[in-house]
């Protein structure tokens, strides 16, 4: 993306646009594996292996948040942003996103022990989801805030799986889908948050389009893992370039 240093800021309205409209139109709802996921047409080991890799991503979250965190001077900020970390970890053992998280791996018929040891993991969804943590350690504090901002596009995502796995798979019961339920509010509420902090201190054109590149990177990213599951089950023959392996 150029720069132009010499452009003056974006208005508020404009800005926010700009981040929606690049973060929409690459977000990773519309990927190959989640038409066929919310079309009902995932065989069950398809369905699991999604889950199993996509653990380790989730897994992550805590981890970026914690660096996140780091990066502050603000106790304002940190007070804030820390109840993303006790959202997945949980205030106690058996609580938290993660647990929920095993919990759907339990549901969908994984051994949780096999998904929290990572072993299964593809190689290429360890890579992109270690990208992440390495783009909120490198980049600006902004531009890590910024990052999380595909959460703006989770809700309707969420309440989509919800239906799709509802109608297409009850073979998964309805309590193991607690996870996709209650990213919905607090998915919802974090992206206001951040889209908030980010309006406020992207107080130059240049900062805005760097927001914007974190943004769109962090979308890559999670593009990334899926490319790498519809590769490995659904489509083994080809390489993640589209060639054939």
């Amino acid at each position: 993306m150029t720069e132009d240093r010499s452009r003056p800021p974006l208005s508020r309205e404009a800005f926010v646009d700009w981040l929606k409209r690049e973060g929409q139109s690459r977000y990773h709802d519309s990927h190959r594996y989640h038409v066929l996921m919310h079309d009902g047409k995932l065989t069950k080991l398809q369905l699991q292996q999604w889950v199993l890799n996509r653990y380790y991503y989730q897994t992550r979250i805590p981890i970026k948040d914690a660096i996140i965190l780091s990066k502050s001077e603000d106790p304002a900020f940190r007070r804030l942003w820390i109840r993303r970390i006790r959202d997945h970890d949980g205030d106690a053992p058996g609580e938290g996103g993660l647990e929920l998280w095993l919990r759907l791996a339990d549901g969908v018929g994984l051994d949780r022990e096999e998904v929290r040891s990572f072993r299964s993991v593809l190689p290429g969804v360890r890579f992109a989801c270690d990208a992440y943590v390495e783009l909120v350690r490198e980049r600006s504090l902004l531009e890590a805030v910024a990052s999380s901002l595909t959460e703006s596009f989770a809700p309707d995502l969420m309440s989509k799986r919800v239906l799709a796995w509802e109608q297409h798979y009850p073979w998964v019961s309805r309590e193991t889908l607690e996870y996709f339920r209650s990213r919905v509010p607090r998915a919802r509420r974090d992206s206001e948050e951040a889209m908030n902090l980010v309006v406020r201190q992207a107080t130059t054109y240049e900062l805005q389009a760097r927001c914007v590149a974190a943004l769109i990177r962090k979308t890559e990213i999670l593009w990334q893992l899926l490319d790498c599951v519809y590769a490995a089950y659904i489509e083994p023959g080809w390489g993640l370039l589209g060639g054939r392996a």
